[in-house]
């Protein structure tokens, strides 16, 4: 079966940098669509970062110029690296894979102290 396990969360001070990891198993990874969302608490899940199958990028203005989006297609991961964090990353990350239908993580939780 399907199968997104995120890695990598923690507790970090702002400024600093963490590296999150998703693992895909059960789906042709290289031809989907692999993004990174987050859920602050209390508020909606919102896309942070997505690479398309052909590598292409985007990202919210928010974390533009801070954090990374790549992918290993040859061992079916993601990640996502950020930098310069700040308390407002506080929330849980969750890998999303999409081709003709959508796939979740269980989320990984990512704290920034002030």
């Amino acid at each position: 079966q399907v199968q997104l396990v995120e890695s990598g969360g923690g507790l970090v001070q702002a400024g600093g940098s963490l590296r999150l990891s998703c693992a895909g198993s059960g789906f042709t990874f290289s031809i989907y669509a692999m993004a990174w969302y987050r859920q602050a608490p209390g508020k909606q899940r919102e896309l942070v970062a997505r690479s398309t199958s052909g590598g292409n990028t985007n990202y919210a203005d928010s974390v533009k110029g801070r954090f990374t989006i790549s992918r290993d297609n040859a061992k079916n991961t993601v990640f996502l690296q950020m930098n310069s964090l700040e308390p407002e990353d506080t929330g849980v990350y969750y890998c999303n894979a999409k081709y003709w239908q959508g796939y979740w993580g269980q989320g990984t939780r990512v704290t920034v102290s002030s």
